[in-house]
């Protein structure tokens, strides 16, 4: 996730899915193992947990008023998000985590995508049918040469994703994307939720 735009009056929402050791890479460089719990980990407030380079850091630098991070095994993703969603106390809350599209509706769900691809999760198939909006990241930030990318990246797949029904934004699209976003917001019932997500 890159803060792009301020998130001021905005909490945010980090969800991560974590298991006991079993990601077949170094423990100490990509797991959580270590902060998996009988019961979800919520960490709320920056004190407990700003990590430079970090989402969640990223979402305090860009202005959010509290950020939750919420790490859960499998069977504890709901009960999380449940408890994470209850100490939001601002208006609306963005969430990054394709998983939580399994078990709330979101009142806008933007999927990230690198418009050249990659691996895409089983959670993210599952995110893109209820997202809204497709924001193309890429290093060099052209529109077009990003547009292009995705393209061709789109035309080798041998798995059918339908990106047919997304409004698809690139950098060069930001003020427009947050155009969009605040004239949701103007409409948008109290406790809104925006949910990012990316493969």
């Amino acid at each position: 996730m890159r803060a792009t735009a301020s998130l001021a009056g905005l909490e945010a929402i980090k969800l991560t899915r974590g298991h006991y050791r079993s990601c077949g890479r170094d423990p100490a460089g990509c797991c959580v193992s270590d902060l998996i719990r009988d019961e979800p980990v919520i960490r709320s407030g920056r004190e407990a947990n700003y990590e430079a380079g970090k989402d969640t850091a990223r979402f305090w630098d860009a202005g959010a008023s509290n950020v939750h991070w919420v790490i859960v095994k499998d069977d504890q993703v709901e009960r999380g998000i449940n408890e994470a969603l209850a100490r939001v106390k601002s208006f609306g809350v963005l969430v990054e985590g394709n998983s939580f599209l399994e078990y709330v509706t979101a009142d806008l769900a933007l999927m990230c995508a690198r418009s050249d691809g990659g691996k895409v999760k089983p959670s993210a198939r599952y995110a893109l049918k209820q997202s809204d909006v497709l924001y193309l990241s890429t290093l060099n930030g052209e529109g077009i040469a990003a547009r292009r990318q995705f393209e061709e990246w789109r035309s080798s797949l041998t798995i059918d994703l339908d990106f047919d029904h997304l409004p698809i934004f690139t950098r060069e699209d930001l003020p427009r994307l947050v155009s969009r976003i605040a004239q949701w917001q103007s409409v948008a019932k109290p406790a809104a939720a925006f949910l990012q997500s990316q493969y």
